[in-house]
């Protein structure tokens, strides 16, 4: 049994004459056990049509069927028999009303249809396809064929959410050589690779046809074998019809025989609904475990009631109408019918005790396939038909027995109005009928192939695929009932070019090779990806950070310099520690206001740099704890005011000491320049330059609280904005300019001839406060967060310390250490020295 051309037809003659069976013999046969069953679903779906009295009454259903021995003359010839007088080849002539031709049914291959449609077209005469539909160019002859099969649209659609479901994006793609292959590859295969999907190869295999051998085969697929083994790709379509397993399993047992590794060998197969199992007489005994773990694509069926029972009632001796049960039973069990003309001394005969349950899967399947299934539903929707027809006539008759002669009379032609129109549930409950395109409306079956060692096999359903169900739930899959090949031990194979990117790493392609083959690199700072195989990095929410796999955000932790970690407790001690010794200080001059050495040293201006000193170590109380709004416009203006009258004091004591040297010599006209007056000026002065600038400051752009989220990458830095860095940049250069400026005339005058040499303890003291805000630049700039802070509050503590341990010490140990060298005398005759 090669493909099979089926006539059906009516008549009112008793249903036992009408399951002879008109085989065309030929002188070489191929034969393949499977199909027998399609034979057997045609009968027995007939003979239920019959039994059934409320399904076409008083009206009987019959069959023929041929053979074409994969052969186009056959098909044709069949095709031409069936416009012939019964038993006589003579086309397009019939005077016998006993075989009025109602439909065609043909498969399982396509061009076996389109052999079949280019006579039966002309003819209009139905034709119902229980395999691959043939790809028509003529619109108006496809109207006349009934696909069994549902929508190909649908199974290219499940096939790609199934690869993409299992992230199967390197596979490889093998496919028969005809119309329906060329169409999937050039117009599926794109849409494949729009999704993400790519292919380590698509090549073809020959087709089975009457003419070719296996020899040749063999020669054909040399290198199909190396080809589709020594892939990496883990997952392979295959594109084919019901006899390409033939051919799959032939190349795979050449496989064995080359010795490609085992570890190549590991393919799941992904199969089309188009295909079945098949075999050969020779490959009956080969293993089974290549199917093992495959996953197909099957039209949906049922469990049909009494099926099972029809089988297992198969008996030779009494099925005389049966032309193929001889070839069946002599290749499925070995042994000839002593009923036929072929049976020999030398060859075995069958005892009559065979029983088709006996047979392995791998010869002949008890439960009803899905080609089977086709053929069944095929009969019914014929059967449905004519039911209409006859309904329809019944409202219409004019005499008694118009009825009969009116449904004799019906054309082939008139049938297909009620074609396109059936709708009904089968005896399993599935409701069938045709969408616009004459095709029928259902799904399909996702089907796991498991094999077991008596070599038998078990189609397990795992998934659906439902064209009429909402978007979310057309596509389901059971990942758990899936048993996969042995070699993956159960774990669900991947099939990539190369091993996943992890999260943390995106994909770069590689040059030369397809999409799907790439490197992996790791995410730049800053960045994740929490997805394997990611096209890119991204970056995290500005109050969040990537952790050190770079694969997840972690939220930012909020930093500010506190009172309550040791850094921020470090600096407000230091500056309480100096802002008590600064006041000591004060309390010990204000208390020796009277003695020559703080008179000498002009005690306003000391009293007051003491006190700007005093609150430059308190002002740096507003850097430290959280930021808010009034601490922020006070911390930058109060430390530049306030320094700038510490500077302005050295500034002006510096003037003085030089100008009153230069008013001791004669005649010099400086003395009327040398008193409070010029102090007090010079502070004044300079203190309001640095006053504007801050009220102008405060006045335009005021600092502000900000929070910087970028400086830090894991930490949100809540400070102080300076509103207008310009404005802070002129604070500092305006300080910087002072404190230079005293330094030069410090310098100038560091060997006058000045009591307790002031002016050498000035320039040191400038010495260092320029050195220390000159390295808080730099380190400023390089510094980030709540350490920029600490940097200014360590220049102000410093610079401020320098400026009175500089100036105030030395007078200070006199005072306190050495009180006899703090008299008049004393400071008289060592300026007597020093001049």
């Amino acid at each position: 049994m090669s493909g099979l051309v089926t006539l059906l037809r009516y008549s009112n003659f008793p249903m036992a004459s009408l399951y002879d069976l008109f085989v065309i013999q030929c002188l070489s046969i191929r034969v393949f056990l499977q199909l027998y069953q399609n034979i057997l679903a045609l009968v027995f779906a007939v003979k239920e049509i019959n039994e059934n009295p409320n399904l076409l009454p008083n009206v009987t259903l019959g069959i023929n069927i041929y053979n074409n021995y994969i052969r186009p003359s056959s098909t044709y010839h069949a095709a031409m028999e069936l416009l012939s007088r019964k038993k006589r080849f003579l086309p397009n002539y019939k005077c016998d009303n006993q075989n009025n031709i109602v439909a065609v049914l043909g498969g399982p291959k396509s061009n076996f249809c389109l052999y079949m449609a280019d006579i039966l077209n002309i003819y209009k005469i139905p034709q119902l396809l229980y395999g691959s539909a043939p790809v028509m160019n003529n619109k108006n002859e496809a109207v006349f064929l009934y696909k069994m099969f549902p929508s190909w649209t649908n199974q290219y659609m499940a096939m790609m959410r199934l690869l993409l479901y299992f992230r199967w994006i390197w596979i490889g793609v093998l496919y028969v050589d005809n119309e329906h292959g060329q169409r999937f590859v050039h117009k599926v295969l794109p849409d494949f690779s729009k999704h993400g999907i790519c292919f380590d190869f698509i090549t073809h295999f020959p087709s089975i046809t009457f003419s070719n051998s296996f020899s040749e085969m063999v020669v054909q697929n040399n290198d199909l074998s190396k080809l589709v083994m020594g892939s990496t790709t883990k997952a392979v379509v295959v594109y084919g019809e019901i006899q390409t397993m033939i051919i799959l399993r032939l190349f795979l047992r050449l496989a064995e025989f080359k010795e490609i590794p085992m570890r190549t060998k590991a393919k799941v197969w992904i199969l089309t609904a188009q295909m079945d199992f098949m075999s050969t007489k020779n490959q009956r005994t080969w293993d089974l475990a290549f199917i093992h773990g495959a996953l197909s694509f099957a039209v949906p069926s049922m469990e049909v009631s009494g099926f099972d029972q029809f089988l297992r009632a198969r008996d030779p001796a009494s099925e005389k109408g049966d032309g193929f049960i001889g070839d069946f039973w002599k290749h499925a069990f070995g042994c000839t019918l002593p009923s036929t003309t072929e049976a020999r001394t030398h060859e075995d005969i069958c005892t009559g005790k065979e029983k088709l349950e006996s047979l392995p899967g791998s010869v002949f399947e008890m439960s009803m396939t899905a080609h089977s299934y086709s053929i069944y539903i095929a009969a019914y929707v014929l059967a449905h038909a004519l039911h209409a027809v006859h309904s329809s006539k019944l409202k219409h008759r004019v005499q008694a027995d118009g009825e009969r002669k009116m449904l004799w009379n019906q054309q082939p032609w008139q049938l297909h109005e009620y074609l396109k129109s059936v709708s009904f549930n089968n005896s399993a409950g599935d409701p069938i009928a045709f969408d616009d395109n004459v095709e029928l409306t259902a799904g399909f079956d996702i089907i796991n192939w498991v094999t077991f060692p008596n070599e038998s096999f078990l189609r397990a359903k795992v998934g659906r695929v439902d064209p009429k169900a909402p978007e979310d739930k057309m596509f389901t899959i059971h990942e758990d009932r899936i048993i996969w090949p042995h070699v993956f031990n159960q774990v669900q194979p991947l099939s990539l070019c190369n091993g996943r990117c992890l999260s943390g790493y995106s994909k770069e392609r590689k040059e030369g090779k397809q999409f799907c083959c790439y490197d992996c690199l790791s995410c730049p700072e800053g960045k994740i990806s929490y997805m394997e195989d990611a096209n890119y990095c991204f970056q995290c929410p500005e109050d969040r950070y990537p952790n050190t796999n770079h694969n997840l955000c972690l939220e930012k932790r909020i930093s500010f310099l506190s009172y309550e970690e040791p850094l921020g407790i470090s600096l407000a001690s230091s500056a309480l520690c100096f802002s008590f010794m600064t006041a000591l200080v004060l309390g010990i001059f204000i208390k020796n206001r009277d003695t020559p050495i703080v008179k000498a040293n002009n005690r306003n201006l000391s009293y007051i740099l003491l006190i700007s000193l005093l609150l430059c170590f308190l002002c740096v109380l507003l850097f430290i704890g959280r930021p808010k709004k009034l601490s922020c416009l006070l911390q930058q203006p109060v430390f530049g005011i306030i320094f700038s009258v510490a500077v302005s004091c050295v500034l002006a004591k510096t003037v003085i000491v030089v100008l009153a040297f230069i008013a001791t010599k004669p005649g010099s006209g400086m003395r009327n320049w040398v008193g409070k007056q010029l102090g007090s000026s010079i502070v004044l002065s300079c203190s309001f330059i640095q006053t504007t600038i801050c009220t102008v400051w405060l006045i335009t752009s005021p600092p502000f609280p900000d929070f910087d989220m970028h400086s830090v990458s894991e930490e949100v830095i809540l400070k102080c904005n300076e509103g207008s860095v310009m404005m802070f940049y002129c604070v500092l250069i305006y300080m910087g300019t002072l404190a230079i400026v005293s330094f030069t005339v410090a310098f100038l005058g560091r060997k006058l001839p000045d009591s307790f040499n002031e002016a050498k303890f000035i320039t040191f003291s400038m010495l260092v406060f320029c050195s220390v805000w000159l390295t808080f630049f730099l380190t400023y700039l390089s510094t980030k967060g709540k350490y920029m802070l600490a940097v200014e509050v360590f220049s102000i503590l410093a610079s401020s310390a320098g400026l009175l341990g500089c100036i105030f010490f030395p007078k200070l140990y006199i005072i306190v250490v050495r009180p006899e060298l703090n008299i008049k005398g004393q400071i008289t005759r060592r300026l007597d020295e020093r001049l």
